[in-house]
């Protein structure tokens, strides 16, 4: 029954984290571009929610509305500084458009990585700036309503509020992903992703496509954030690099651009944690997560190098 508790706990966690990753799988299958600025994309527009609510005493979905149109702006700013025309647009000739090589890659791409870590910082200190106490009060939806009671399924208990949020993270992924592959404008923004030159030459606009994809990315951002906050019922200024750990770390796990993957990746990083917490308590949870992390960043390359190694061997 430990078990058994343990993967339930790390399944209703793992789609809260599969949530916040959807926004970030999104950028990149738009883009093909890492924003790191996400996490503090989200913090920033919870700091706004949150001083809303503290100033103006205005009622929790007014701060939902805040956080979602908030994220959404802040992310249009974002990809104006640092992704826009990032090697997106085609030239006159009909091909992609590229910066100068810097240490063997597209030049755009290492400038866009090292702006939108700028921006992260940017947009961190903004949020800093507007509440200076280190932990501050968000609107807890378990204040308006007893979500949080537990719920006893035989000698499970699972806490209703985070199972609401799961089953609502898995169906908004699911949804979109059935949008994307059946919509005419979903099929227009993957065309505009994986085909650009020939989206451009066919008459789509790619630019326009590409700021309406990063924008709503973002606004997916908002919604996790709130979502998760009024769980929590505070917001610190670790929220932002928490956010942007956790959705990577889940992205990566499904494969970046994937967003049935991110789904399937942060119920395993949940599951992880989960058992990882229980085995070595609190910092043995944060462990696996960047053990994780490390896992799918070294593990492909190796897999390259032993690849490259064995066809030099028979060769």
């Amino acid at each position: 029954m430990l078990v058994l508790q343990l993967v339930v706990d790390g399944l209703v966690d793992g789609g809260t984290y599969a949530l916040i990753g959807l926004g970030l799988s999104l950028t990149f299958g738009q883009l093909r571009r890492l924003n790191l600025a996400y996490g503090a994309t989200a913090m920033l527009a919870s700091y706004l929610g949150a001083a809303a609510y503290a100033t103006q005493q205005v009622p929790v979905w007014l701060v939902a509305v805040t956080v979602i149109v908030a994220a959404t702006l802040i992310g249009w700013y974002v990809e104006w500084m640092c992704f826009a025309r990032s090697g997106q647009e085609p030239d006159q000739g009909g091909a992609p458009t590229f910066g100068a090589p810097i240490a063997g890659a597209d030049g755009r791409e290492v400038v866009a990585l090292a702006s939108s870590f700028a921006i992260w910082m940017q947009l961190e200190q903004l949020a800093v700036n507007l509440l200076p106490q280190h932990l501050n009060a968000f609107p807890s939806l378990a204040a308006q309503r007893d979500w949080s009671i537990d719920t006893s399924l035989g000698e499970l208990m699972v806490r209703t509020d985070r199972l609401l949020l799961a089953l609502l993270a898995a169906a908004l992924i699911l949804g979109l992903a059935a949008w994307l592959e059946r919509s005419r404008t979903g099929l227009s923004w993957r065309a505009s992703a994986d085909h650009r030159v020939a989206a451009h030459l066919v008459g789509m606009p790619v630019a326009r496509l590409q700021t309406a994809g990063f924008a709503t990315a973002c606004a997916l951002s908002g919604l996790a954030a709130f979502a998760v906050l009024s769980l929590d019922g505070q917001v610190t200024p670790m929220f932002g690099m928490w956010v942007l750990l956790k959705g990577l770390v889940a992205a990566m796990l499904g494969g970046l651009g994937s967003v049935r993957g991110v789904l399937w990746g942060g119920l395993f990083l949940g599951v992880v944690e989960a058992f990882a917490q229980s085995a070595l308590g609190a910092q043995g949870r944060e462990f696996a997560t960047y053990a994780l992390l490390f896992f799918v960043l070294v593990a492909p390359w190796k897999s390259r190098q032993a690849l490259v190694l064995s066809a030099g061997l028979r060769g």
